[in-house]
């Protein structure tokens, strides 16, 4: 076979989650809340390619600060200080929880949860970290053990075993039997308590959670669980840990995820949206406790392209940009896409759930007959019909994600997406459906 063959060429790449089955969707332009295909064909972008592009795709104050700062110095060692990176930390310091003031950098959202979980148990001299089954917090060996999915530990273990992480059940009303949101609080955080003391509070050095979870349905928490969450971490002496990867700058209506939810945490993670995904930055920031104990013990692991300068001018560049009434079009905005996506669940008795925040959504589809998944890929093979619809929606013209487990989609569109946008997204999503599973 000649080295420029097509068919070799076109498999030099290798992309992640990679399925023989499918054939990804090739993106070579993008504009806004839009890109095209090398067919030029254009998409809604209503995945923000991974939960990421917040602010669209041709945003020119990221890109003007990112050249400025390539023509200044491309790169400093993540070993020493830069001023584009301290300026970052304190713009992070401002706007993050008030208890929370120091940033350690990194470069993506497994790594950064991999250095939280590092700086928990030196600073709580103990070995594990309680995370939720059905969540997902990256992809690395460190990541993919506090990671619930099981699609995803089970690819990472299939050879190699991974530690140190113990889970407990969300707070979803399939986990406890119950709909009603009080007795789902409560159930929950009892549940979270058993398993505490189960494991020996001692033994325990943080929880690890999303304050609404990603991928994996985004469904928030109940009113008063966190409460709950963060009243047994104090009584019990154990770190809080806000995985803000997906849910961080601004895409639950607030800077970050957990700030809707009125509790303070001991560390943030963050990644994606930090540079609207411009480029690769992430991060920890930490109570002045926490930064304190790492400054006065040290800590001997660094990241060759941590805290990369581009990369936090295209940080800076994008708080600025959120500042500047990003954040509030989420707020403004949401009700379009709640009350959308409601219309669609009354619409369709196959839909059995929509629920969400900001702007980020899940829908869920059930066999209205028996209320099971028509597919679920932890235990199912064959046919999904919900990557159908996927499929359908794009043929259409708009992309959603698929969720973990795979009988959901999840609707999260730029941060400066339109009422217009969102409209015409939803219609495509309601007659995707009906395609797909009402033969329309």
């Amino acid at each position: 076979m000649s080295r420029h063959d097509p068919v070799r060429e076109e498999a030099a790449s290798i992309h992640h989650w990679y399925n023989p089955d499918n054939k990804p969707v090739n993106i070579a332009e993008g504009d806004g809340t839009s890109v095209r295909d090398t067919d030029g064909n254009e998409y809604l972008d209503f995945c923000s390619q991974l939960y990421c592009t917040n602010l669209g795709h041709s945003n020119e104050a990221v890109i003007g600060a990112m050249d400025e700062q390539a023509r200044r110095i491309p790169y400093v060692s993540s070993a020493k200080r830069t001023p584009v990176r301290e300026s970052l930390a304190n713009q992070l310091a401002q706007i993050a929880p008030d208890n929370l003031s120091h940033t350690f950098f990194s470069i993506s959202g497994s790594e950064a949860n991999e250095i939280a979980v590092q700086f928990a148990r030196e600073h709580q001299d103990a070995p594990t970290v309680l995370t939720r089954w059905r969540s997902y917090h990256g992809g690395t060996y460190g990541a993919g053990a506090l990671t619930g999915d099981p699609e995803t530990r089970a690819t990472i273990e299939r050879h190699a075993a991974t530690s140190g992480a113990a889970k407990f059940l969300p707070p979803i009303p399939k986990a406890f039997d119950t709909d009603d949101p009080e007795e789902l609080a409560r159930q929950a955080g009892e549940h979270l308590e058993f398993v505490i003391r189960n494991e020996g509070p001692d033994s325990i050095a943080a929880i690890l959670m999303e304050p609404v979870a990603g991928t994996s349905g985004a469904f928030p928490a109940p009113p008063g669980y966190f409460d709950h969450v963060r009243d047994l971490c104090d009584e019990y002496d154990i770190l809080l840990i806000a995985d803000e990867v997906i849910t961080g700058f601004g895409r639950c209506g607030e800077w970050f995820g957990i700030q809707t939810e009125s509790v303070d945490p001991d560390m943030i993670t963050f990644a994606k949206g930090v540079t609207s995904a411009y480029a690769p930055l992430a991060g920890v920031i930490v109570t002045p406790e926490v930064a304190s104990f790492v400054r006065t013990n040290g800590f001997d692991i660094g990241q060759t392209f941590g805290g990369h300068p581009v990369s936090c001018a295209a940080g800076s560049a994008a708080l600025d940009a959120y500042s500047d009434g990003v954040i509030e079009n989420v707020v403004e905005q949401e009700a379009t896409l709640r009350s959308g996506l409601q219309e669609i669940e009354a619409n369709h008795d196959v839909v059995s759930d929509v629920r969400g925040r900001g702007f980020l959504w899940g829908v869920e589809f059930a066999d209205p007959t028996t209320g099971d998944s028509f597919h679920d890929p932890r235990v199912d093979e064959g046919e999904n019909p919900v990557g159908d619809v996927i499929k359908e929606s794009r043929n259409r013209g708009v992309l959603f994600g698929g969720g973990r487990p795979g009988f959901q989609i999840i609707i999260s569109p730029p941060l400066i997406a339109n009422q217009d946008e969102l409209e015409q997204a939803l219609t495509t999503l309601d007659e995707s459906i009906a395609t797909v599973f009402e033969g329309e």
